[in-house]
């Protein structure tokens, strides 16, 4: 049982930190000396100097970054919640609560990560060398896990 728990408390901080790299880092959109993110728009200047403007205000991209953020929220409240039950819960009892936030968390970043795949190109035009980053793949990985993760959750009895 205490190794089952361990997998389960790690595979949801890895989820949680995909969710967290994924909303932050500025990787989502790539072309050449350019990257785009959820939050600014960075050009490679001449030597290391990088010049970043604030991204767009487009009502679609105000809304990916609501659903990554709420995505980050309901993981962080499911991780607090799963602690929380693991001490409070009776034998026998089902983390139903932990696992509904972890799934919620699963949808949002779907959501959000389906949003941007749709509607990029409204924001940057699709050139050849305009290629999705790094933390768009890391977004659309912790979909699965975080879905895994939230069932687990559910399907999960306390033993002592």
């Amino acid at each position: 049982m205490l190794l089952l728990l361990l997998g389960i408390i790690v595979l949801h901080v890895t989820v949680l930190v995909l969710l967290f790299v994924s909303t932050i880092v500025s990787q989502w959109l790539v072309n050449g000396g350019q990257t785009a993110d959820l939050w600014q728009n960075c050009t490679s200047g001449t030597g290391a100097i990088f010049q970043c403007l604030t991204s767009s205000t487009n009502e679609w991209l105000q809304s990916v970054q609501a659903m990554m953020i709420l995505s980050v929220i309901f993981s962080v409240l499911s991780l607090f919640l799963f602690f929380c039950q693991l001490f409070t819960l009776t034998k026998g009892g089902r983390f139903y609560l932990t696992g509904i936030f972890q799934i919620l968390a699963g949808l949002c970043v779907m959501s959000g990560a389906a949003i941007f795949t749709v509607r990029h190109t409204d924001w940057h035009e699709a050139s050849e060398n305009t290629s999705y980053g790094f933390a768009y793949i890391l977004a659309w990985l912790a979909f699965p896990l975080a879905l895994a993760s939230g069932i687990i959750y559910v399907i999960l009895r306390k033993r002592e």
